[in-house]
Order: structure tokens, then sequence, then C-alpha cells
């Protein structure tokens, strides 16, 4: 595999959130430096961005090594998660563009009309799509960077079960873009934490410990009223 060295930091996390390396796994910069075609120079900047970002740390005696994160930690990240995602919402209703509404309504249609048909093996994709676009029209790079980095590692933490109702999930995403096309940022705001806790509550974690079976988040606890999300 060779890469341009400016996208070896994106690899190597793709291929850490994928189970590729495993947790507490030795990272070194020769064979990561093989693997990606590149020197040694970008893959040890990129381990720098990728400890700073929590996905690696470094230990004495063994070097960079990736992360092993607890559950507490992946509770966390779903509680700011659940926190971020509707002051993002609030904020792209206050600053997003033409540009940003035409993506995110052209990203409804998509996933409402493929979750009537029942094809929903892209939905999980296009609801990714949906959510960078939403943070993207907060006109926040701090706040975009920080959402982009929190999907990344709940990702590597956690499995996520299909919506049991995907007509109605994305039904809730066409609710979102509703309010934040009128520009109503309190509307914009309450939806998505609606949205967002129900999402949380099918997170698994891939990474349980003692043997536990995975269980599913029980963050939230307010079921979601669709019949107030469409006034």
């Amino acid at each position: 595999m060779r890469i341009p060295a400016h996208s070896v930091c994106t690899a190597i996390r793709d291929d850490i959130v994928a189970g590729v390396y495993e947790r507490g796994g030795r990272l070194t910069e020769e064979l990561l430096a093989r693997r990606y075609g590149v020197s040694r120079v970008p893959v040890r900047e990129a381990l720098r961005t990728l400890e700073a970002e929590g996905f690696v740390v470094t230990r004495r005696h063994a070097g960079a090594c990736v992360a092993e994160p607890t559950e507490q930690e992946g509770a966390d990240l779903l509680e700011m998660r659940v926190l971020l995602e509707p002051l993002g919402a609030s904020r792209a209703a206050q600053r997003r563009t033409e540009a940003h509404l035409k993506v995110l309504r052209g990203l409804v249609r998509l996933g409402q009309e493929r979750a009537r048909r029942g094809t929903s093996d892209d939905l999980r994709s296009l609801g990714s799509w949906f959510h960078e676009t939403l943070a993207q029209a907060s006109g926040s790079p701090a706040m975009t960077s920080m959402l982009t980095q929190l999907r990344h590692k709940i990702a590597w933490m956690y499995a996520v079960d299909a919506p049991a109702n995907p007509v109605e999930s994305w039904a809730e995403h066409g609710a979102i873009v509703d309010a934040v096309a009128r520009g109503d940022s309190e509307r914009a705001r309450a939806v998505t934490a609606l949205h967002t806790e129900r999402a949380t509550a099918a997170h698994r974690l891939r990474f349980p410990s003692q043997g536990d079976r995975p269980e599913r988040v029980r963050n939230s606890q307010h079921p979601v009223n669709m019949t107030s999300l469409r006034h």
C-alpha cells in the first residue's frame, strides 16, 4: 500500500477503528512506514496526532501502542456527543448555507426512500454523512473537528444496532433539517437531542470488561415523540 504522506494519519486511524491493530498492540514506525509506503517522518507525525486524539499511547520501553480505553471513557464519549450534537445543530440553524441545506435535504431524501424500500445496506453511511454535514453547517471548525473525533472513537469502541424503525429514524433526520432550514435554533437543538439520545441506546461495547457480554447503552430516558417533531 502506498498513500500520500498527509493521509498517513487518517489511514492509521481508520485501521485502528477497523480493528486491524489490536488494543494495546505496538505500533512501530518502521512497520507502519513499510505498510503505507512512506518514510518514517509522516508516520512519526501521525502517531503524535493520534496520541493527542486518544487512539495511541506512548509506553516506557514499548514506544507507541494502541490505546486501551475503559468502559467509563466510552460512556463519557457518548455523553459528550449527546451534549455537543444538539449544540452543533443549534449553531447550524443560525449559520448554515444553502449548499449545506442542499446536501442535507438530498441525504434525507435518499435515507427516507431507502428506509421505505427496506434497502438498509448503506443507511449507516448516509447517516454518518448527514451528521458530518450538519456539524460542518455549524460554522465552527473546532466543533466540527471535535464531533468528528468523537464519531471515530465511538465507532472504535461500540457496535451499533440498526434502528428498529429506520423510517422513523429518517423522519427524525428530516425534522432536524426542517428546523435548521427555518433558522429555528432552539427546535433544532431539541429535536437533535432526542434523536441523539435514541441513537445512543443502540450502542454496544465492543470490548466489555471481564468477559461480560456487550450490553446496550441505556442513556436515553425519553422516547421520541414524532407527533411533536412534525409541528
